[in-house]
């Protein structure tokens, strides 16, 4: 099996474990830096694992676009392409399929996209989006899926789970990338039964992991955590559980103590680019008045390169006068923030102290911006 649990808690349902992968060991839970364009936004590939940032994100429904899947073949794969030698996740353009709604059409074998950039015509159904997968050299390959709104009827999603599970069949039986390991999909909007239908459904598939899905798209918090609590404990103990899209620190934490082992998400490099920093105490607007003459670090308890060199007068005078550094230090932050804050996960799973941790962190971390 390539996932091994190391440590469990009680009286929540977190666990410590270590997933193997053909470009290495991943620690779990584990947070994946975004790298939709075959670059983490601002970083270079030395600096995420100095870091101790462990397994990236690609997309490929972007990289089929740009560069090209030809071109990173003749590259020798994704990891030689962008000079990244760890473990490479990609996301199979399943989430396309929601973000660019007004530019595609569902049929029984795939989506029509028209494209984003110019206009032309791409197809994508789970033949091809595992056969890029393939080319791409990816550690771990996702299998496409809809993601339907959060907001669609029973009916709508049962429809839209229908289809992603025929996918689902047909992207386990594609040939794989030497050693790729394919995970299944839990999709099945803010419904129990569906849910409960999709994860038993792709358990007797048998893939190597089990993600879910569908989060994260405009759904309040409680009804996110409420699907996980439905949704976590029916997929199979001894695989890597992957909650899609998410989140902010605080819905980290949560999920974790509800069994989840992986994550991804836009925001550390997001609100970095716009301006907004991740601290010990809630995400504070750095590009605000109020940090004009304000000389302390981002944050008092960050060891980051950004936090042990500059101010936050100084990031918000990057900001104000639009340099391009002010994009890399607050991305250094956000990053070592969420890296950091994954890495206290699994010591304090080690030591058996996860839910006093829990607690003081949901004490001191607001989620709203403070200073």
């Amino acid at each position: 099996m390539p996932f091994q649990i190391l440590e469990t808690d009680s009286p929540t349902s977190a666990r410590r474990g270590q997933l193997q992968t053909a470009h290495g060991i991943v620690q779990t839970p584990v947070f994946m830096p975004v790298g939709t364009q075959a670059t983490v936004k601002t970083m270079t590939p030395h600096e995420l694992e100095e870091m101790g940032g462990q397994i990236l994100l690609g997309n490929t429904y972007h990289l089929s676009l740009r560069p090209g899947i030809d071109i990173i073949r003749n590259a020798g794969g994704l990891h030689s392409f962008m000079a990244w030698h760890g473990p490479i996740l990609t996301d199979s353009g399943g989430y396309q399929v929601f973000s660019l709604s007004k530019l595609r059409k569902i049929t029984p074998e795939g989506v029509r996209f028209q494209s984003h950039i110019d206009g032309s015509s791409l197809f994508l159904g789970p033949r091809e989006a595992m056969d890029i997968q393939k080319n791409l050299g990816a550690d771990i390959a996702m299998v496409f899926d809809e993601c339907p709104s959060h907001a669609s009827t029973h009916q709508q999603a049962a429809a839209s789970l229908e289809l992603t599970l025929e996918w689902a069949s047909v992207c386990r039986d594609q040939e794989r990338a030497p050693n790729q390991l394919v995970f299944g999909i839990v999709q099945g909007a803010l419904y129990e039964d569906l849910r409960v239908h999709a994860a038993q459904a792709l358990t007797s598939l048998d893939f190597d992991g089990y993600a879910i899905g569908g989060l994260s798209v405009g759904e309040p918090e409680d009804r996110m955590l409420e699907v996980l609590n439905w949704t976590a404990p029916r997929l199979p103990v001894d695989s890597p559980r992957y909650l899609m899209g998410v989140g902010t620190p605080p819905q980290i934490v949560e999920a974790v103590a509800r069994g989840i082992d992986m994550f991804d998400c836009v925001l550390p490099t997001r609100l970095a680019r716009n301006g907004s920093a991740f601290t010990s105490k809630g995400c504070i607007p750095i590009k605000a008045g109020r940090y004009k003459e304000d000389f302390a670090p981002i944050d008092n308890d960050c060891d980051c390169y950004t936090c042990r060199h500059f101010s936050r007068a100084y990031i918000r005078h990057l900001i104000n006068v639009n340099e391009i550094l002010a994009s890399r230090l607050m991305t250094i932050h956000n990053l070592h923030f969420y890296l950091t804050l994954m890495r206290r996960l699994r010591n304090h799973l080690e030591e058996g102290t996860f839910q006093e941790f829990r607690e003081a962190f949901h004490a001191r971390y607001s989620g709203k911006d403070t200073s």
